[in-house]
């Protein structure tokens, strides 16, 4: 993923974020189909992307959601993927802002090229530590809404 220093959230720097993209962890993934991040997660997984649902509820019991296996941490899923040479392209972020700085470590551990926080997740400090290890952020901002609008207005 090109490294870009103006870490902005022009659509030049999202498309850069989308366009080599295919696995997305997304953590605090939700099994009921009404949550916003089982919408999110299902739409991204409709437009082809590999859904790794990070949830330690639900990986506790066995469950899958979206007929993925779920994980209890970012780090338990990027081994189980790295030993079919899978590797995590996305963190996607469900859960509150005062979660996430031990998220961003566990995305920056992983080597995950991006950590996306989804809307009204914001954590200043833990982005600028995970900008700071080179990985690309995105905070506040829906994954499924800027998909939609960067598709609608070309391809990528």
């Amino acid at each position: 993923m090109p490294h870009l220093q103006n870490l902005d959230n022009s659509d030049q720097h999202l498309r850069a974020i989308f366009a080599p993209c295919r696995t997305i962890a997304v953590v605090g993934l939700s099994p009921k189909p009404h949550r916003d991040s089982y919408h999110v997660a299902q739409y991204l997984q409709q437009q082809g992307y590999r859904i790794v649902p990070i949830n330690p509820v639900a990986a506790q019991a066995g469950a899958s959601i979206l007929g993925q296996p779920c994980y209890a941490s970012l780090s338990q899923a990027a081994q189980a993927l790295a030993a079919q040479h899978i590797h995590i392209d996305m963190v996607n972020v469900f859960r509150n802002s005062a979660d996430v700085p031990p998220i961003a470590q566990e995305a920056i551990a992983i080597g995950a090229p991006c950590l996306w926080l989804q809307l009204g997740i914001r954590h200043d400090e833990a982005a600028a530590q995970a900008r700071a290890a080179g990985l690309q952020v995105v905070q506040d901002r829906c994954t499924l809404v800027e998909h939609q609008r960067l598709h609608a207005t070309g391809p990528f």
